[in-house]
């Protein structure tokens, strides 16, 4: 018997690389240990079998960015509550990226544009740096797409009210485009949409806001992804 040492010591000397590419090889799902992959770089290991996969590619722990379709009352505002929405168990079975999920692209992630505690649909949780200052530096001029739940009588001139563009706290939308989708649901297209917006220009024409549900941020769809599951953000996606 040798004396238990961290996997990532191991996979070092087995690979001839340094401490940090072995975590990351680790890390990346690329390292079995006695034939089940082991994605903890601190795992402790003696005598067992450490294999690693000839086709191990660095480049593959690049950041990932995940849209998660939100359920309605779920608050992510802590950061935290997201966790047990995400995970393996949770990916779309129609996931189309082809990444395989690991515990490292549940790490570290922010969450871009939120949406309001009630509201449900598409939320942005990413590690790319890229994505962050995006949906940051161009949150006013950026356009959501949400259907919007609604009772109450419309007001005989409210659609046309919608489409101009109701000031709220002191600011006019620069673009709005708000259609019946059905009897109960508008379709509402804002760019730079506020917390409390849609209700507040529903409330002005007669409606009351019953429920939303985001399904798009700028170019990205949420598709058909469902309540409390998520796919990863492909690479030809833009928003």
């Amino acid at each position: 018997m040798t004396d238990p040492v961290r996997l990532a010591k191991r996979v070092a000397e087995l690979r001839a690389c340094s401490r940090r590419e072995a975590e990351l090889l680790i890390a990346g799902g690329w390292v079995k240990v006695d034939g089940i992959v082991v994605e903890e770089p601190q795992f402790r290991v003696a005598d067992q079998r450490i294999e690693i996969a000839p086709q191990a590619n660095l480049a593959q722990a690049e950041p990932v960015t995940l849209l998660l379709h939100k359920p309605p009352g779920q608050d992510l505002s802590d950061g935290q509550a997201a966790s047990p929405l995400l995970g393996a168990a949770t990916l779309w079975s129609e996931d189309a990226s082809g990444i395989r999920p690991l515990k490292m692209h549940f790490a570290q992630l922010s969450l871009c544009a939120p949406l309001e505690p009630a509201a449900g649909g598409l939320v942005i949780l990413t590690q790319d740096w890229r994505v962050i200052r995006k949906l940051t530096e161009d949150a006013a001029t950026l356009e959501h797409e949400v259907v919007v739940e609604v009772a109450g009588e419309l007001a005989a001139d409210g659609l046309k009210r919608l489409n101009r563009g109701i000031p709220f706290e002191g600011r006019t939308p620069p673009a709005i485009k708000v259609s019946w989708q059905n009897e109960t649901r508008l379709r509402v297209a804002l760019k730079g949409a506020q917390p409390g917006q849609i209700a507040h220009m529903c409330e002005a024409v007669g409606l009351q806001v019953l429920s939303m549900k985001r399904i798009r941020l700028g170019g990205v769809p949420l598709g058909k992804v469902p309540p409390g599951q998520w796919r990863y953000l492909l690479g030809g996606e833009r928003f």
